[in-house]
């Protein structure tokens, strides 16, 4: 299969095109990125040379670079490209509108006469909080947070554009990842990064939130199988009913690194804060998909990897990325 994904560098993105490149000896991947602060060339190195993998630099908003994609003729699209930083959504939320949804609108456009699935990533946060149970894929988008939004806006896209154009696409809305090569403003590298350079981690309010953890294998395992098994205009959850309080995530982090109390920060909540995201993943789980990383295992691969790839972090730590939490934070 010949597959045009977009926002590849990325964090799934990338983890996302090496396992379909391993897994699928007859699959092409085209990778359209643009390149923001948290797409990184590096996160690809190993398959850069493979013959199967090739590389545009181009925007999902610009009508002519993704129409320039198209003419490499893909048989399905894969849009991982967002904007997906939740603190950044509420400081600059006009990013997450252009990219989220404009650029959504753009592949939509281009896929609805040519006859190829499209493949929209979504996440659990366009479903907004709930306090018991799981959300399904019946129940209602309700949005808190501007990245929510744009994000639930690209869904309802995409349901548009089956309903009225018959096109061939699919929604995965996933719980929270984890995993190599995230970009260190979220909440598991940030935290291990900061461990590392013997600094403290700054927790939200009391820790009390609530998140399911993903390891971004069985996500990748998981968006692969609906591409290609998935039925056309249904969505899919993907949630590893591994739920823990931030608090309790922090701990864990800090028990593998041998880190006390005193290297918590407790730190003004975020605003419109989200209590507890909880998926039923039981329609995917249908399809033959089961995670197979359980979270002490997933986190203790992650903490090693960052542990042994300094080289890719402390770079990015050391730019953009450290002057935007010190502004926030301060020296933490």
């Amino acid at each position: 299969m010949r597959l045009l994904v977009t926002g590849g560098c990325g964090f799934i993105g990338s983890n996302f095109i090496r396992q379909v490149l391993s897994k699928h000896s007859d699959d092409e991947v085209l990778n359209l990125d643009k390149l923001t602060y948290a797409g990184n060339p590096e996160n690809l190195r190993e398959v850069e040379d493979d013959a199967r993998y090739s590389f545009v630099k181009g925007d999902i908003c610009d009508s002519e670079d993704v129409a320039a994609a198209f003419e490499w003729g893909p048989e399905a699209v894969v849009n991982f490209a967002a904007e997906t930083h939740v603190d950044r959504s509420i400081t600059s939320p006009e990013a997450f509108v252009n990219t989220d949804v404009l650029g959504t609108y753009r592949l939509l456009e281009e896929t609805k006469d040519r006859g190829i699935r499209l493949l929209q990533i979504s996440t659990d946060e366009v479903y907004g909080s709930i306090d018991v149970g799981s959300f399904t894929e019946e129940s209602p988008l309700k949005p808190n947070s501007p990245y929510a939004a744009s994000k639930a806006a690209a869904d309802l896209l995409v349901r548009a554009y089956v309903r009225t154009y018959d096109i061939d696409a699919v929604i995965v809305r996933s719980s929270n990842n984890y995993g190599p090569y995230q970009y260190p403003e979220k909440v598991i590298p940030l935290f291990v990064t900061n461990l590392l350079e013997d600094k403290k981690v700054p927790l939200y309010g009391e820790g009390k939130n609530v998140r399911d953890w993903l390891f971004v294998e069985d996500n990748c395992g998981a968006v692969d199988l609906v591409l290609r098994r998935g039925i056309a205009g249904e969505a899919y959850n993907i949630g590893a009913d591994q739920e823990k309080t931030n608090l309790e995530l922090t701990w864990a982090i800090l028990d593998i690194m041998e880190a006390g109390e005193e290297s918590i920060q407790f730190v003004p909540d975020r605003l419109g804060h989200d209590m507890r995201y909880s998926l039923d993943s039981s329609k995917l789980r249908e399809l033959g998909w089961e995670p197979r990383h359980d979270f002490e295992t997933g986190l203790e691969a992650t903490i090693d990897w960052y542990r042994t790839h300094t080289d890719w972090w402390q770079p990015i730590k050391s730019g953009e990325f450290r002057e935007y939490y010190l502004d926030k934070y301060g020296d933490i």
